[in-house]
């Protein structure tokens, strides 16, 4: 394989991966949240989660595994359902924490366990990341056939462009968080709740609709 190949198939997966990544919705206000809150570390996991799972769809739909790719377009609703549900108790829960302030010393690893899990459950039910890879399984597959190693590249590069716009964004708000005064980061947090329940709200809606 040449140079030219291996490079274009990691930069188109590292492309569209960084493009479905900053799509706005619910993990951009948790990611962010949790960076001003609970630190870099924290918000750096949660976003990862993130990645874990388009890296997963990107595989799915690159390696044309045609059959898991309608099984999870045609459960996009149960999922809204479920992905909705928690996304509503998680920014009810945020509504009523008293945002935490302290050093990032006080983060466990469980609790950084549960930051990485947390939006790797999420971002797997969220239909939106479902329908965006299955409506590029034909872009992500497109010069792929014949080899292994060409899907795995596109594959690489997905996950390589979700991640790196979660650093982007972990690293922007870690550096806003020391610029920030308590009462300023409890508003954001309290935002970020509203938001996150909202958009929660929308998914179960959406589950009903058309």
């Amino acid at each position: 394989m040449s140079s030219l190949l291996f490079t274009g198939l990691l930069l188109r997966g590292f492309v569209l991966g960084f493009a479905i990544a900053a799509s706005p919705g619910p993990i951009f206000f948790l990611c962010v949240r949790r960076t001003l809150v609970q630190g870099r570390l924290t918000g750096l996991l949660s976003g990862l989660g993130v990645a874990t799972v388009d890296g997963f769809y990107a595989a799915i739909a690159t390696f044309g595994v045609a059959a898991l790719t309608t099984a999870f377009v045609a459960g996009r609703r149960p999922l809204a359902v479920v992905g909705g549900a928690v996304l509503v108790a998680l920014g009810v829960r945020i509504l009523l924490e008293r945002a935490r302030t302290e050093a990032t010393a006080t983060v466990t690893g469980r609790g950084l366990a549960w930051a990485y899990l947390s939006t790797v459950g999420l971002t797997v039910t969220n239909p939106a990341t479902i329908i965006s890879f299955a409506a590029l399984a034909a872009t992500l597959g497109l010069g792929t056939s014949g080899s292994f190693v060409r899907p795995a590249l596109v594959v690489a590069g997905v996950l390589l462009g979700s991640a790196a716009w979660w650093c982007i964004l972990v690293v922007a708000a870690s550096l806003l968080r020391a610029r920030l005064t308590p009462s300023v980061v409890r508003g954001i947090s309290a935002f970020s709740g509203l938001a996150i329940a909202l958009l929660g709200i929308l998914a179960v809606l959406s589950a009903f609709s058309g």
